[in-house]
């Protein structure tokens, strides 16, 4: 089984490993529901996905009915008005099953224009709050990928009191000195207001150096288990932090079995040993 923790100020006790939905974008549904019984067998209690994420709220849909108690729902908006926001809003409780989401987070909200229609006049953020005062999502986050994002945050926290925020978080990413400095100043922030940090890409090797992808994954993947289980005990052996498995089935198992037995974080020479190995690079400069 795998640890939880609190996830920020919901009440939730969330598993420090939540289940990235994304994996299930471009799978059948058998390859869905065998996903989805890993996560009954590792006790995986919050799953996280957006209906950009391929077919994945089709995929959730027929295990709702049945296993909806089980899990802390999470899904998305990429929509930046009142109106658009509602509407994917609506389609994504059709896709799933549901009536209702536990969490609902404003995706990718990095770029500054976008920010500004989203918090303004018939912004999404009015469709977020409404949702909320209807029962329809309980809490409210903000996602985002690139360097700028973890300052983007801080802005966004300013402005709202998001539940939660979502962002890259891996060795490679961490030497960039701006995203460093903003990521730890997030953190800090958000440790004071009990805001829960979820963390993606964990597993990044490299960006895609061509077009033979071997992995659904928006970056080139580790996969040996030896990779992933030091990659996934870097991330977890910071306190508090969350990380979303990756998106592709195949490497969940890994990351789950990883999760299940991550020890003490590895050194700084074992990180700096593997990345030169592995031709390890940062996926966003």
């Amino acid at each position: 089984m795998i640890e939880k923790q609190p996830f920020g100020n919901t009440g939730h006790n969330s598993t420090r490993v939540i289940f990235g939905a994304a994996a299930l974008g471009r799978v059948t549904q058998d390859e869905a529901d065998q996903a989805l019984q890993q996560l009954l067998d590792y006790g995986i209690n919050h799953i996280d996905t957006a209906p950009s994420y391929g077919d994945a709220e089709v995929r959730l849909g027929p295990w709702m009915p049945a296993h909806r108690s089980d899990f802390f729902l999470a899904t998305k908006t990429l929509e930046r008005t009142r109106e658009g926001a509602w509407k994917e809003l609506n389609q994504s409780f059709e896709r799933m099953q549901v009536d209702s989401v536990d969490h609902w987070q404003m995706h990718y909200l990095v770029d500054p224009q976008e920010w500004e229609i989203a918090f303004g006049p018939g912004g999404a953020i009015e469709a977020m709050v409404e949702a909320r005062e209807q029962g329809l999502v309980r809490h409210l986050g903000v996602t985002g990928h690139d360097v700028a994002i973890a300052e983007m945050h801080l802005r966004s926290l300013d402005r709202f009191a998001f539940d939660s925020v979502l962002l890259p978080y891996n060795y490679m990413m961490m030497h960039n000195p701006k995203y460093a400095a903003d990521f730890e100043a997030l953190i800090q922030l958000c440790s004071e207001r009990s805001v829960a940090v979820q963390t993606i890409k964990s597993l990044v090797k490299a960006p895609w150096r061509d077009e033979q992808k071997s992995a659904a994954t928006w970056y080139e993947p580790l996969t040996d288990q030896e990779d992933i289980d030091r990659a996934v005990s870097w991330v977890l052996s910071r306190p508090g932090l969350f990380l979303i498995s990756a998106s592709d089935v195949k490497l969940l198992p890994k990351v789950l079995l990883a999760a299940s037995r991550a020890t003490a974080s590895p050194t700084e020479a074992e990180m700096a040993e593997a990345s030169e190995r592995l031709s390890m690079k940062p996926l966003f400069l």
